[in-house]
């Protein structure tokens, strides 16, 4: 069992326009490893640019946090249904609303569940983080818009170094610095990171803009940054 978590931004280019072929190829990528690998596969997408897009809109008219949340979960939602289009048959073809509803799901299915959001106040990342822990996931996948986890943010600073390894604990103190709120978890966030460390979930960060990195994480190659308990 594996869960894989796909930032919403890595689906949109500069334009916000879908990046249609890199969705297509995500499906070949996807369904090329789980007819051979034989195992199940949950998938959590984030609302990325067009979430952010709504939500930069709702907080301007006034809506609260925890509005902003729900604009960001159906977000997701809509980039979800993007991946099972383009999975066909071997995904389930709604994503689940709550986690209730996941389980029950998982429990009679082995179609491929892609999930966006469920619950205001949590975002994608914790979403996937909870899955990988009640379903006992091998691994949990972050692919995201950067090679991994750096020592400072790469976009800010060009001498940032990219991380191979990372400690639990120290993911846990480079997210304690972070702030957060409705449609903004810079690396991760911190409800996610605790069901990584109770549970000792193997997380890895990857590249997501390449669909073949995908397949090397998950055949075990060094790639990323893998999180070590």
């Amino acid at each position: 069992m594996f869960v894989i978590k796909i930032g919403g931004s890595i689906l949109f280019d500069k334009e916000n326009q879908i990046k249609q072929q890199l969705v297509s190829n995500y499906a070949k990528t996807i369904r090329n490893i789980f007819s051979v690998s034989k195992k199940k596969c949950a998938i959590v997408v984030g609302g990325g640019k067009i979430a952010r897009k709504y939500i930069t809109a709702t907080r301007a008219l006034g809506a609260s946090e925890a509005y902003n949340d729900i604009m960001g979960i159906e977000a997701a939602k809509l980039n979800a249904r993007l991946l099972i289009a383009a999975l066909g048959d071997i995904a389930y073809p709604d994503p689940p609303r709550n986690f209730q509803e996941f389980q029950a799901l998982f429990n009679k299915t082995y179609k491929i569940i892609v999930c966006g959001g469920f619950q205001p106040g949590q975002s994608t990342n914790a979403v996937a983080a909870c899955i990988a822990e009640v379903t006992k996931a091998e691994k949990m996948l972050n692919l995201t818009d950067v090679d991994g986890v750096y020592t400072k943010d790469p976009d800010k600073d060009p001498n940032a170094k990219l991380l191979k390894e990372l400690h639990i604990n120290d993911l846990v103190e480079l997210i304690a610095k972070q702030t957060t709120k409705a449609g903004q978890y810079p690396l991760f966030d911190y409800t996610a990171v605790q069901f990584i460390r109770r549970s000792k979930i193997a997380l890895q960060f990857i590249n997501g803009t390449n669909p073949d990195n995908l397949s090397k994480a998950i055949s075990g190659k060094q790639i990323g940054t893998l999180i070590t308990h």
